[in-house]
């Protein structure tokens, strides 16, 4: 029996980010790598009946001759052996847009091409545990009914073109590998258990159309190929070798004239946007009168003020380029790790909390991150590495990572497109931690966090900044189950409050509105839901100087704001939980973020803090943490 056809992948360089040759005035626009047609072949070759296609997403017959190959994939017992890859090049000359792999079609299918469509269940569909070729929704739309004896399933060989390659030993390189290792050593009898992982590592190789500016295809939770229409819609949506080319269309000028300065879709995406009052943040924290007389509830925006630049941004950005500091470069001279300069580093706190110019955060967040962890580059290179080994294993919380992912600041342009470069990284980074900690596994919560760290990382570093995180800055607590951390600091919350503001905290306890009810969030996403982007940036600079404190303050910030609110007349439990779980817009982002540094300059308030978390600490062990929260 002849062998059945199957598409194969090839493999682009990843690429952190991509730039694009297209142009827009002078505005830098970042794009899918190129990626591969569907090229086809006409080998015919009789192969073990043993032997099993690699990766198979769609059919296709073709005319073309072949090229040969070098280094073929050999596939035994439904498993890859990954070690005749090579990086080669093929010994026939071809046009470098259309390198692709191919695959072996025997001549006679080759006249009921484009009626074949592959059915690439969703998770659950039972038709996909059978090997490709022995799946019999494979030969659905053929024109001749298939033989009683299953089909012969063949190797297909890897072939990595060289205008896609990583530079040897780069980690671009190692990540590119292990993604063809994987899809090499996938199992496709056990494809329902694996589809989530390979889908996104099959889309790694091959990028998706429009990335950035289209919505892209469902793939993993919705059926592709259960018809010819949604099979061809799907295989449009891969990547075009023409994408970075090509010009931008009117519709692409027009979606890019919408963005702000940090890539964001200016369309509201929070029902409820309260105002955080600058004249709030005009007063020190210390006990002060409030007024019962006042409104229940803040000032309502209609929408997010557009972000603009930062006062005096080309100042700062000459003083943070003085004060930072290559600390080590790699053997071709590009800096690795940044240090603070000695003679800075008095007034590294000061300029800190005025804002880091966003052309430094990327280097200043990487020094902060290491300062805090106190790890170098030898522990980078150690967690990148374990990174990549992690793609390679699976996850138990793939499926529902892969339900977060869409939804995980989706305004973004880097996390616009379905499978696009940003959702692809936001999965594999979250993926690879899930694996990190056996207690702590996958939250939702870390999914903001992760997307937040892509937007200045590329995935290694992000995924090494949520370990530096969940190890040194105690993540770990607030990511294990029950959320320990969290009630800790909600904990220090109330005693700051009940000193601080004991009205406001009176008023909690009168109207039965448990601290847990409004601040889960605040907590879980570390803000990130609940403030504007460039507002979350600062408190992010702050938070890796700082450490856990700040974000307790941040909650203090907003209580203090509306501590006239909360304890007015007319206040109720609704409109008091309403109120604290609105999206907060500082009327002034710079008083509201040196208001949170003066607080947590306090040395008495921090040393206060501390006694706090281990008062919970003895509760907790005493049992008695059930009765000590509002």
């Amino acid at each position: 029996m002849e062998a059945a056809p199957a598409l194969v992948l090839v493999p682009p360089t990843p690429q952190y980010p991509t730039p694009t040759s297209r142009s827009l005035s002078s505005t830098p626009v970042s794009t899918a790598p190129p990626t591969p047609e569907l090229v086809r072949s006409s080998i015919d070759q009789e192969r073990s009946s043993s032997e099993t296609t690699i990766v198979t997403i769609y059919s296709m017959y073709g005319d073309d001759s072949p090229p040969r190959w070098d280094n073929p994939l050999k596939v035994s017992n439904g498993r890859a052996d990954y070690s005749a890859y090579q990086d080669s090049v093929p010994t026939s000359s071809q046009d470098s847009q259309e390198s692709a792999y191919y695959s072996a079609v025997p001549a006679s299918h080759r006249s009921s091409r484009r009626r074949t469509s592959v059915n690439r269940g969703g998770i659950g569909d039972d038709s996909d545990d059978l090997p490709i070729a022995q799946n019999p929704s494979i030969h659905r739309h053929r024109q001749s009914p298939p033989s009683s004896k299953p089909p012969t399933i063949f190797a297909t060989p890897i072939y990595l073109p060289q205008q896609h390659r990583a530079p040897a030993g780069s980690i671009q390189h190692s990540t590119q590998r292990s993604f063809v290792k994987y899809l090499a050593g996938v199992d496709v009898r056990k494809s329902t258990a694996t589809q989530v992982p390979r889908t996104y590592a099959e889309l790694e190789i091959l990028g998706v159309r429009g990335d950035g500016y289209e919505e892209g295809v469902e793939r993993t939770r919705a059926r592709v190929g259960s018809s010819r229409d949604s099979t061809m819609q799907a295989a449009q949506a891969l990547g075009d070798p023409m994408e970075k080319t090509r010009e931008l269309t009117p519709k692409e000028v027009e979606m890019l004239a919408n963005l702000d300065r940090y890539g964001f879709f200016n369309t509201p995406s929070h029902d409820r946007l309260t105002l955080l009052p600058n004249s709030a943040f005009l007063k020190p924290l210390s006990r002060v009168a409030v007024t019962k007389t006042g409104p229940a509830t803040g000032t309502i925006l209609r929408s997010l003020p557009p972000p603009s630049a930062p006062k005096h941004e080309t100042i700062r950005m000459e003083k943070w380029g003085r004060m930072l500091e290559a600390q080590s470069r790699d053997p071709g001279g590009n800096i690795e790790t940044w240090c603070i300069s000695p003679s800075k580093e008095h007034k590294l706190r000061e300029r800190l909390y005025k804002g880091i110019p966003d052309r430094w955060r990327s280097a200043a967040w990487q020094t902060l991150l290491c300062r805090f962890s106190r790890t170098g580059n030898k522990e980078f290179l150690h967690l990148s590495r374990e990174y990549r080994e992690a793609l390679d294993k699976p996850s138990q919380y793939d499926i529902q990572i892969d339900l977060d992912v869409p939804r995980t600041i989706s305004g973004h342009i880097l996390f616009r497109t379905r499978y696009g470069h940003g959702q692809r990284s936001l999965f594999h980074v979250l993926h690879s931690f899930s694996l990190r900690c056996s207690v702590c596994g996958y939250c939702q919560g870390m999914g903001p966090i992760a997307a937040m760290l892509l937007c200045y990382f590329e995935p290694e570093r992000a995924y090494a900044s949520l370990v530096y995180l969940h190890d040194a800055y105690r993540m770990h607590d607030i990511f294990s189950p029950g959320f320990p951390g969290l009630l800790e600091a909600i904990y220090v919350q109330e005693r700051i409050m009940q000193e601080m503001m004991p009205e406001v905290y009176a008023a909690f306890k009168d109207q039965m509105v448990s601290s847990t009810s409004y601040a889960t969030k605040w907590y879980i996403t570390l803000f990130a839901n609940s403030m504007p982007f460039p507002t979350l940036l600062r408190l992010w600079d702050a938070f890796l100087l700082e450490g856990p404190d700040l974000f307790i303050v941040v909650a203090i910030s907003v209580i203090w704001a509306y501590r006239d609110h909360i304890t007015s007349s007319s206040a109720n439990f609704e409109t008091i939980l309403s109120l604290l779980s609105s999206f907060f817009v500082p009327e002034d982002e710079n008083t509201f973020v040196a208001w949170i540094g003066k607080v947590l300059a306090d040395q008495k308030l921090r040393s206060s803090m501390k006694e706090w978390r281990e008062e919970w600490k003895g509760l907790v062990a005493a049992g008695k943490e059930g009765q000590a929260l509002l």
